[in-house]
């Protein structure tokens, strides 16, 4: 009687054992795919060896205002008219630039370009943009809106999440996806923030290459990039904006 009681106590305990068993191999496959969409965002902060801040004595103006651009140290202050640049005094070839930046108003449009030469520059009037050159887009979320009730058309050749392209003369084989025509790499996650919001742009520009992390995630590029070296620009393009924190280091 003793040993009876004895198995069907241990029956018991074996049954509720593996039926706790089950039930925790059954929350953990439950949560085993939420585990899964965990994503590490790997923000570069543009210190250590070799980063330099710049500054207003950095960059020189090509086509603007006098007060179109005023900086108060790495904080850079953008009106937004005339349509324009101001570009850094050096060229780089391969570097690495971090960069945040915010629209002040619904809307707004802005933009950095790499590698722009000299000559898409030399004489270029007020109003206009450098011919020549790599932009990474700096939309806020309202352009959308208001193009396609401007034009009455869908804006689907370009997003506001950072798309990265060649303007004028240059070329580039962009990453996909890519915009309809096929000259837009855009961006393969939405994760810029609206006005007036900060966002954190990184950028990798290696032998023609170029990279784009927007709030700490790569999302564009391409590669075979023409021409492969030339000015960092900052573009002023109709409405207020801001950067700051540009920070960049020099590559091999």
């Amino acid at each position: 009687m003793f040993q009876q009681s004895r198995f069907c106590s241990s029956l018991a305990l074996a049954t509720l054992l593996g039926l706790t068993v089950s039930l925790l191999e059954s929350g953990l496959a439950q949560e085993s795919p939420s585990k899964e969409k965990v994503v590490t965002k790997a923000f570069i902060d543009g210190q250590g060896p070799g980063w330099l801040a710049l500054t207003e004595k950095d960059f020189e103006r090509v086509n603007l205002d006098e007060n179109t651009w005023t900086w108060e140290g790495t904080l850079a202050k953008c009106t937004g008219k005339p349509v324009g640049v101001t570009r850094s005094r050096e060229q780089y070839t391969n570097f690495e630039l971090v960069a945040q930046w915010r629209h002040l108003s619904s809307g707004g449009n802005s933009g950095i370009f790499i590698w722009a030469s000299p000559e898409g520059m030399q004489d270029l009037k007020p109003g206009k943009l450098p011919s020549v050159g790599i932009e990474i887009q700096v939309l806020d979320h309202g352009f959308a809106a208001k193009y396609e009730k401007n034009t009455g058309k869908k804006g689907d050749w370009f997003t506001t999440h950072g798309d990265v392209f060649p303007v004028g003369k240059s070329s580039m084989k962009p990453f996909e996806p890519v915009s309809p025509k096929g000259s837009r790499s855009f961006p393969r996650k939405q994760l810029s923030l609206e006005t007036p919001q900060w966002n954190h742009y990184y950028v990798r520009a290696i032998n023609g290459e170029v990279r784009l992390w927007v709030n700490g995630e790569e999302v564009a590029g391409g590669s075979q990039c023409q021409p492969a070296t030339g000015h960092l620009c900052l573009e002023s393009e109709g409405a207020p904006v801001e950067f700051r924190d540009v920070r960049i280091r020099v590559l091999p």
